[in-house]
C-alpha cells in the first residue's frame, strides 16, 4: 500500500488544522491570562495572604526591589 500524498486543498486543510489546534491549546494558557490579569491578581493575593516575604527569602537575600532605586543600606 503506497503512502497517501496530500495535494492542494487537503494539504491546506491538514496544515490549517494543525495550526488551529495549536492556537486553541495556546489560548487558555497564554492569551486569556494576558488579556484578563485581574482574575489572576486576585488569586495571587488570596494565596499570598499572611506570608511575609522577608521571612521566607532564602539565603538571607534581600527581597526584590527596583534595581534603579538607591538602596537604603547603601553607604555610598
Amino acid at each position: 500500500m503506497a503512502p497517501t500524498v496530500l495535494k492542494g486543498r487537503n494539504y491546506a486543510l491538514l496544515i490549517g488544522g494543525i495550526v488551529g489546534i495549536i492556537g486553541l491549546a495556546c489560548y487558555p494558557i497564554i492569551v486569556h491570562p494576558m488579556m484578563n490579569p485581574e482574575q489572576y491578581k486576585k488569586v495571587q493575593q488570596m494565596n499570598r495572604a499572611g506570608i511575609k516575604q522577608e521571612e521566607i527569602q532564602p539565603g538571607n537575600m534581600r527581597v526584590w526591589s527596583d534595581p534603579f532605586k538607591p538602596r537604603p543600606d547603601d553607604k555610598g
